[in-house]
Parts: C-alpha cells; sequence; structure tokens
C-alpha cells in the first residue's frame, strides 16, 4: 500500500489525497482519506507517500534504443545525408556487445525519467534484448523492423526472422511483451513487401507500425515514383483496413490523408516533435489529427536525433509548439498532453490492462517529488505536470506493481556499470570505424 500521497487521475481530471493498495501486479483499491486501521495490518508493506504524487508511468511509442552510442554522434544534417552519411554506416560496425551496452543504457535513461512502457523497433538482436527486459522488469512493444532495399529472397528472410521473432515474444514475460511487424518505411519497404509484411501481420493478428510522411523529400520522391502520396498508396494497396496501425512521424499529412487513416481499421499516430524539430523535418499538425478519430501518442525517437530519451520533455514541446505555430494558446492542452504521453500509449501499444490509475488496472505508475519550488502552488497540479516538471523530480517507478526504482534508487540495474560499459563500447566502434 501507499498512502498518505497525492493520487492524479487523468481521465477524470482530478487530484485527491489518499492510498492505493496492490494486489499482485494489479491495483485492489484507490480511495480517498486514510486507509483503515485493519486494511493497513493486513497489507505485506505500507508505504508513506507524503509529499508525493502518483501518477500513470510515461509510454514512448517509437524509439530505436539499440543506437543509444549515437548521441550527438552527428548533429545539423538532414534525415537522408544523415542516415546515408552516419546512421546506417556506424550501425554497420555494431556488434552484439555494443548493441547491448548501448540498450542498457537506454533502460537507465528511461526508468530514471519515469517511463514504464516504451516501443522498440530495431533490427539487431532483438531476441537478446527481449530476455533483458524479462529481467529487468519494464514493459516493452518490440519488434524486428525490415529494410526491403535488397532482393525478394533477402526480404522473405527478414520477414521469417521477424515473425519468429513475434511468435516467440509476444505477451511474455508476464504479459510485459508485445510484438508487432515492422517494415521500416515506404521509402524504404517496395509496395509488394509492405503488402508481404501486411499479409502475415494479419495471420499473426499483429499489428504493424511504420514511419510515414516524415520528410517533404520522402513524400515528394514517392510521389515522383508512383504518383501518390504514401497514404494513398497504402490505401491502394488495400492495406490500411488489414491490421491495426501505428504510423511514426506523420509531419506530412493533410486533411485528405487523415480522412483515409481515420477510415482504416485502427490508426494511432506518435508525435515525434523534438526529433522532426532536430532533423529540421518540420512540425506535424497535431492539432488537425485531433479533428479525426486517430489516437495520437508520444515517441521520442533515438537519442541520434532527440537526444534525449526524455518524456517528460517530448510532453512539454508537444504541448508548447502548437501553440506557437498557430498562435493560438488553446490548441494541445495539458490534458491533450498528459493523455498523449500516457494512456494513449499505452492503448497504441495494445496493453490493455494499464489503464490508469484506477482499481482492476495493472499497476503502472510513478512517484514525483512535489516538495519542489518549481512545483510550487501546488494546487496548479496538471499545469505543473506539463509546463513545469522536471524528469529528474520522478522518485519511484513501478511495472505491474513492483518497484524498479525507489528513492531514485534503480533496482534491477546496475547503474554505475552501465555507463562504464557504454562508454567502453563505444569507443570500441570508433576504433572499427
Amino acid at each position: 500500500m501507499i498512502k498518505n500521497v497525492k493520487i492524479i487521475s487523468i481521465e477524470k481530471k482530478t487530484v485527491s489525497d489518499g492510498y492505493l493498495e496492490i494486489d499482485g501486479k494489479i491495483i485492489k483499491k484507490v480511495n480517498k482519506g486514510e486507509p483503515p486501521i485493519e486494511t493497513l495490518n493486513q497489507v505485506s508493506r505500507v508505504i508513506d507517500g507524503k509529499g508525493k504524487w502518483l501518477l500513470p508511468g510515461f509510454v514512448n511509442t517509437h524509439t530505436h534504443v539499440g543506437m543509444n552510442l549515437l548521441r550527438g554522434y552527428s548533429d545539423e544534417l538532414p534525415l537522408q545525408r544523415w542516415l546515408q552519411e552516419k546512421m546506417w554506416p556506424f550501425e554497420a560496425k555494431l556488434d552484439r556487445a555494443s548493441v547491448a551496452a548501448a540498450r542498457r543504457l537506454a533502460l537507465v535513461e528511461m526508468l530514471k525519467s519515469g517511463t514504464t512502457t516504451f516501443l522498440e523497433m530495431y533490427h539487431l538482436f532483438m531476441d537478446d534484448f527481449a530476455e533483458e527486459i524479462q529481467d529487468v522488469g519494464i514493459r516493452a512493444t518490440l519488434m524486428r523492423s525490415m529494410i526491403g532495399l535488397c532482393p525478394t529472397e533477402e526480404q522473405e528472410a527478414k520477414l521469417k526472422e521477424a515473425k519468429e521473432f513475434a511468435l516467440n515474444w509476444h505477451q511474455k514475460a508476464e504479459g510485459r511483451i508485445q510484438t508487432m511487424l515492422a517494415p521500416h518505411a515506404p521509402y524504404t519497404c517496395p509496395p509488394n513487401f509492405i503488402k508481404r509484411i501486411v499479409e502475415e501481420a494479419t495471420a499473426l493478428q499483429l499489428p504493424v507500425h511504420m514511419h510515414l510522411a516524415e520528410t517533404k523529400k520522402e513524400v515528394d520522391d514517392h510521389i515522383n515514383e508512383y504518383g501518390l502520396h504514401p497514404v494513398h498508396h497504402l490505401d491502394e494497396l488495400g492495406v490500411l483496413k488489414e491490421v491495426d496501425w501505428l504510423f511514426a512521424h506523420g509531419v506530412f499529412l493533410e486533411d485528405e490523408h487523415l480522412e483515409v487513416l481515420q477510415s482504416a481499421k485502427s490508426v494511432a499516430i506518435s508525435h515525434n516533435p523534438i526529433s522532426n524539430l532536430k532533423l529540421g523535418s518540420g512540425i506535424a499538425a497535431v492539432s488537425k489529427w485531433q479533428q479525426y478519430d486517430l489516437n495520437i501518442c508520444l515517441g521520442t525517437d533515438s537519442v541520434a536525433s532527440n537526444n534525449t530519451l526524455d518524456m517528460v520533455e517530448e510532453m512539454r514541446m508537444a504541448a508548447l509548439i502548437h501553440k506557437g505555430i498557430e498562435r493560438d494558446p488553446t490548441v494541445v492542452t495539458s490534458i491533450d498532453a498528459l493523455h498523449m504521453a500516457t494512456l494513449n500509449g499505452s492503448k497504441a501499444l495494445q496493453f490493455e490492462g494499464v489503464k490508469g490509475i484506477k482499481e482492476g488496472a495493472e499497476a503502472d505508475f510513478v512517484l514525483i517529488n512535489g516538495n519542489q519550488a518549481h512545483l510550487q502552488p501546488e494546487s496548479q497540479l496538471f499545469s505543473h505536470l506539463v509546463y513545469a516538471l522536471n524528469s529528474q523530480d520522478v522518485t519511484d517507478v513501478y511495472v505491474q506493481g513492483v518497484a524498479l526504482m525507489e528513492n531514485k534508487q534503480l533496482l534491477t540495474l546496475d547503474e554505475e556499470k552501465i555507463i562504464y560499459e557504454a562508454n567502453h563500447e563505444f569507443r570500441q566502434v570508433m576504433s572499427r570505424l
């Protein structure tokens, strides 16, 4: 039990002083006031949450944490040159040890900043990562990403590997791991390969994740080659109504494209504002997205283009940038941003048991130190969570009722060792370049 804590319900837009009782991985009770003496005597452990705020954990719906050694490696380049001249040559020199070190570094950063769930879209050593997640206790949606700029035989080999990984790990680790299939993007996957991936996802009843309309060049090139915007092309291929989709970026989506996506089976879009800004890709029209029946969530992208996995920063940017670009302070409200960073993300990643701070939901939540000067006066709490919170204010992280960080101390990761190994492996990769 956690007592004497401020409980934040994002759905109800309420704050109450009360207590939370956890039974196994499920929230058993959420009540105001003091817990009854008889209940206190029955629980195995009581934590005093005085001065802390309790809210759902953050959900990062688009990352490539296998790239975590690339933080700061290349700045101030447009996406295509950044990928071809810097990212892909560096990634070609990654080995099992370097990717493992990168991912452990990412897990430290995510947990310490309050992320309880994330999506990893990558292609190297995915089974290793799933095993690590199983041990660490965090929640994740994983996929073996596929680039299809290769012969058909190689495409099929990649798809076979992706299917096997998805089948082996879907709903494993006490349900903390989900899987998807993932064509990288329309500009790296020929139409027939996308159709093949969707065919297999339909058979496996899995969602599909893909980059979409991230840059103007990407969209213009697609129109020049196929005569259609990528969204209209996907619609023509007949794949949008076959599976649930989670797209990343969507910077170049207009009303006509949003109407098509709205009519698809189920579409979520991961908004990545900081990465899109840093790469000069543009600013997605999120307030326009909100006019359609689409699930809008948030992602950081990789630290090579962000350069953090800090969902608090991402949430604040999402709330601020659209106000500025549209010269309208009423768009993308603080409540909108909180939903995008938490509950919308859980829905997009299809963790049905993660439903916020309510009885019967899985106990994924964070505690924040509310006794900070920048979080006062505390009566303006919802404003503070978006416009004033610092991720360093996160003190505790729970997933399925298990503490992964307590009083800012990680319990399932050796932070000092991981930081040392990450720097060692970075030097090893640089020596191979």
